[in-house]
């Protein structure tokens, strides 16, 4: 799954750690989304839209394989 997770943390001025406290996760587990190693749950993919504010869609993006 393809997502734009680093671009949305880039304009909101967060580091990793920023992001993984506000979504209560590791940082390894941010890094590992943002280089598309893991694949987020469903509540932690709204979780991560709704911290930026924006639709999930706009932060994931699925691509058949």
């Amino acid at each position: 799954m393809k997502n734009q997770l680093k671009v949305f943390r880039a304009m909101h001025d967060l580091t990793q750690e920023d992001l993984a406290e506000k979504l209560q996760v590791t940082r390894q587990t941010v890094l590992a989304i943002e280089k598309g190693r893991y694949a987020p749950s469903l509540e932690l993919a709204f979780k991560i839209a709704e911290t930026f504010d924006v639709k999930i869609e706009d932060v994931f993006q699925y691509k058949k394989a």
